[in-house]
């Protein structure tokens, strides 16, 4: 059975670049950025998906269902336009620049959704996709979901007495930290935690030297899992020189987690906020489950 898309009046839409992107089909999508194929599933439109990135982890089935343009970082122009799209959708920072300018070129429509790493942002992300698959209603009950999940993280922060410093750790490179800053996902779910990110004051991801490492003192080293020989343990970040001065070391605090999950800031991420706060404090195991959780949670805003 072939699924036709509903109708799409044409539409035009603001993306995150400040372009007006006009829309009249929606029924090829090649979505790009493990976020936007997240909330395209959620919102029930994942049948019009005909390609997805390397980032697209969840649901599990988007990577085994849909094709594979590649890391959203290294599209090629010729995977996505062999897939004839009518339209892609891809998370700020996709490219390269040359890629885009060829899909651009070949009419293409492409809409930029921003990226922000704040609880905001996530409403953001949710609207503008609704927008431009034109389920806004859908849209706006996934975002009252995000909404209420927010506030009642709120609520499990509230019984954070002393803020956990936390260094987010995405590497080794040379033997030196390659820690996360400011403006980084990983600095805002550190934050959305209940935690303080220990090197806030440097802007994006930035190579830490090993003094600077002890002196910022973290508490606890937080890191994304990827297995295979890239995977860090314990035992090899406790292992280097300078993190094994640190209060972390101490008391081997070390949290790996799915770095979509973590670091994806889509409809799951107060879940994922919750769980790590729930590591990071462990008086605080006896929170409820979040709303999203308690009722239908995944799907619920689908059709």
């Amino acid at each position: 059975m072939t699924l036709i898309a509903p109708a799409l009046a044409q539409t035009t839409v603001t993306d995150a670049t400040g372009r007006g992107v006009t829309l009249r089909d929606t029924s090829r999508i090649v979505s790009i950025g493990g976020a936007v194929t997240e909330i395209l599933y959620a919102l029930g439109h994942d049948k019009q998906i005909v390609g997805v990135d390397t980032t697209s982890l969840y649901p599990a089935q988007a990577m085994k269902e849909k094709a594979n343009v590649g890391y959203m970082r290294q599209l090629s122009a010729e995977g996505v336009l062999g897939l004839n799209p009518s339209v892609m959708i891809a998370i700020a920072g996709a490219g390269p620049r040359e890629t885009m300018n060829v899909l651009e070129a070949a009419k293409v429509p492409l809409v930029v959704i921003p990226d922000s790493y704040t609880e905001q942002g996530i409403v953001e992300k949710i609207a503008l996709i609704g927008k431009v698959v034109g389920a806004s209603a859908r849209a706006a009950c996934l975002a009252t979901q995000v909404h209420d999940d927010i506030a009642a993280l709120d609520k499990i922060r509230a019984g954070i007495k002393t803020p956990k410093r936390v260094l987010f750790m995405l590497s080794f490179i040379n033997g030196r930290v390659m820690a996360a800053g400011r403006g980084t996902a990983a600095d805002g779910i550190i934050r959305m935690a209940g935690a303080v990110n220990v090197f806030s004051e440097h802007e994006a991801y930035k190579q830490i030297n090993d003094e600077a490492v002890i002196a910022a003192r973290p508490d606890v080293i937080v890191t994304i899992s990827r297995g295979g020989p890239a995977e860090l343990s314990a035992d090899v970040v406790f292992a280097q020189p300078a993190l094994a001065v640190t209060p972390a070391a101490a008391t081997k605090a070390f949290v790996s987690m799915d770095g979509l999950y973590l670091l994806g800031f889509g409809p799951r991420t107060a879940r994922a906020a919750r769980d790590l706060a729930l590591t990071l404090y462990p008086d605080l195991k006896g929170a409820a489950p979040l709303p999203s959780e308690q009722a239908n949670g995944k799907g619920a805003c689908a059709e």
